[in-house]
């Protein structure tokens, strides 16, 4: 088990050898043009796409809780009238 005298011994000699690097600035540069804040139209556009996609989204989702509610129902009624 190492001490705390060895672990600061070390981290001495770490911060010592390690240095620095920048980036090169090609590297920025085209990190900058893939991260772009879009213009406000933009966001407002998105935004209205995604209040659609839920709508429908919900909607598929409580279809679909209808059909399992529908098919839970029939298969209680249906079961019980076979087995009694």
């Amino acid at each position: 088990m190492t001490s705390n005298k060895d672990l600061i011994l070390l981290e001495s000699h770490l911060a010592g050898t390690l240095k620095r690097v920048s980036p090169p600035s090609d590297l920025i540069r085209r990190l900058r043009e893939r991260i772009r804040v879009p213009d406000r139209a933009e966001i407002m556009l998105r935004l209205k796409d995604w209040r659609r996609l839920l709508l429908v989204f919900g909607g598929v989702m409580s279809v679909l809780m209808l059909i399992i509610t529908v098919a839970r129902a029939l298969y209680h009624l249906v079961g019980r009238r076979t087995i009694g």
